[in-house]
């Protein structure tokens, strides 16, 4: 077929921060399983931040940074989508959070060792240099703090299921770029930005999720979720 006549990719796949300017405008209007799914994990393992210096590197429209500076945390929020950045800013509460727009795949404009606790949620499916990243985790948190990581589960992606959404301004599925990430591949880079694995688990659809966002239902059983959390 001449590639005049050729059919128009089914999705629009976009630069990870232009996707997610995209996504911003009914990013917070969804039922998103794996936010639901990650939102109903995280808390047992980040315990109480009151009093503490939190990270959130990839902060978004701000569901856990502004949520931390309410309970007393002392919050630097850093995202790559200037979009999502200003959905964030103009929350309840967004004065008591710093936010930063910044590209991710570079060095994080932050100190040595500056913060208690480290969050890199729902990013690093969207990260080619992992080993790179880790090692900014681990630099920019103190010696006994720790960093906690989520990601979409690398076995979405043997599903064919990567980021995306429906855009209803057009009708298009849109997909930020993202990188097929293994398993592996987040536990080496890990190790050689010198973090030490202290907890991982996979966390799969089951049925309190899919109550709550029935979108999950068709991948019930299938692992959604990966977490680690890791210290210096």
């Amino acid at each position: 077929m001449p590639p005049s006549a050729a059919e128009p990719p089914p999705f629009d796949l976009l630069p990870t921060d232009a996707g997610y300017d995209r996504w911003a405008e009914i990013y917070d209007a969804e039922i998103n399983p794996l936010v639901a799914l990650e939102e109903r994990e995280l808390p047992s393992l980040l315990g109480e931040a009151a009093g503490l210096d939190v990270a959130d590197v990839g902060c978004g429209t701000g569901r856990h940074a502004l949520r931390l500076a309410a309970a007393g945390a002392r919050v630097t929020g850093l995202d790559f989508s200037e979009g999502m950045l200003a959905r964030a800013r103009v929350k309840p509460g967004a004065q008591a959070v710093r936010f930063v727009r910044h590209d991710l795949a570079a060095p994080l404009p932050l100190p040595d060792a500056a913060f208690d606790r480290v969050l890199c949620c729902l990013v690093l499916d969207h990260i080619r240099d992992l080993s790179g990243l880790f090692g900014e985790l681990r630099r920019v948190c103190r010696p006994d703090g720790f960093v906690l990581a989520s990601m979409m589960h690398p076995a979405m992606m043997l599903r064919g299921i990567q980021a995306r959404f429906h855009d209803p301004r057009n009708g298009r599925d849109v997909r930020p770029a993202s990188v097929p990430n293994r398993i592996s591949d987040y536990v080496l880079a890990a190790l050689r930005a010198g973090l030490r694995i202290v907890h991982m688990s996979e966390h799969a659809v089951d049925a309190d999720l899919t109550a709550r966002a029935p979108r999950a239902e068709k991948y019930f059983g299938w692992p959604m979720l990966l977490m680690m959390k890791l210290v210096p």
